[in-house]
C-alpha cells in the first residue's frame, strides 16, 4: 500500500475498533440500567436502545474492525501470519464478532418483550444478567487487541522465521554470485 492509503486504512481501522469498544461500553451501561432500575420506563428504554445499538452500531463496527484489520495486516509489513500478536488480534476479533452475532437473538427478544409489556425485576432475569455478563466480558476481551496494538510484543511465528531465513539465503546466494562473477582469474571463480 502507498503511505497515504496505509494511513487512511489505519485510521479507519482504529476508528472502527475504538468505536466498537465504546459501543460495547455503552451497551454495558444500558444492560446494567435495564437489570437494576426500578423504573419501568427506564427498563423499557434500555432494552429498546440496546437492540438499536446492537444492530446499528455494534455489529457494523465489529465487521468493519475485522475487515479493516485484515486489510491492514495484508497490506503492511506486519502481515497476517508473521507475528503472534497479529494472529491473536485476528482470533479475538473473530470470536468477539461471533459472540456478538450469537447474542443478537436474545437482545432482540428482550427488546420485543420490553416494547410489548412492562418488565418486572424478576421477568427474564437470567437473560438480563446474561447480557450484563456478556457485555462486561466482551469489553475486557476487546481491550486485549487494543493493548496488543499499542505494545506489539515480540514473537515471530514459524512462518515468519521460515520466510526470514529464505530471504537471507536468497540474499547470500545473490551476493555470492556477484563475487564469483567478478573474478577474472579461473582459479578464483566459485
Amino acid at each position: 500500500m502507498t503511505p497515504r492509503l496505509r494511513k487512511f486504512a489505519l485510521t479507519v481501522h482504529v476508528t472502527s475498533s475504538v468505536g466498537w469498544l465504546g459501543a460495547v461500553a455503552g451497551f454495558l451501561a444500558l444492560a446494567i440500567a435495564g437489570l437494576t432500575s426500578q423504573d419501568a420506563q427506564m427498563v423499557r428504554a434500555a432494552y429498546l436502545a440496546m437492540d438499536l445499538t446492537t444492530w446499528v452500531v455494534i455489529v457494523p463496527l465489529a465487521f468493519a474492525s475485522l475487515l479493516t484489520g485484515l486489510v491492514q495486516s495484508l497490506g503492511t509489513p506486519w502481515g497476517l501470519f508473521r507475528y503472534y500478536w497479529v494472529l491473536v488480534k485476528l482470533l479475538i476479533s473473530v470470536l468477539a464478532t461471533s459472540v456478538s452475532l450469537l447474542q443478537t437473538g436474545s437482545i432482540s427478544y428482550l427488546a420485543g418483550v420490553a416494547a410489548e409489556t412492562t418488565l418486572s425485576s424478576t421477568d427474564l432475569r437470567e437473560a438480563r444478567i446474561s447480557l450484563v455478563l456478556h457485555s462486561g466480558v466482551g469489553l475486557l476481551v476487546l481491550l486485549v487487541p487494543m493493548t496488543l496494538s499499542v505494545f506489539k510484543p515480540r514473537g515471530r511465528t514459524r512462518y515468519r522465521w521460515r520466510k526470514h531465513h529464505e530471504q537471507l539465503n536468497r540474499v547470500n546466494r545473490t551476493r555470492q554470485g556477484r563475487r564469483c562473477g567478478r573474478s577474472r582469474s579461473p582459479e578464483k571463480r566459485c
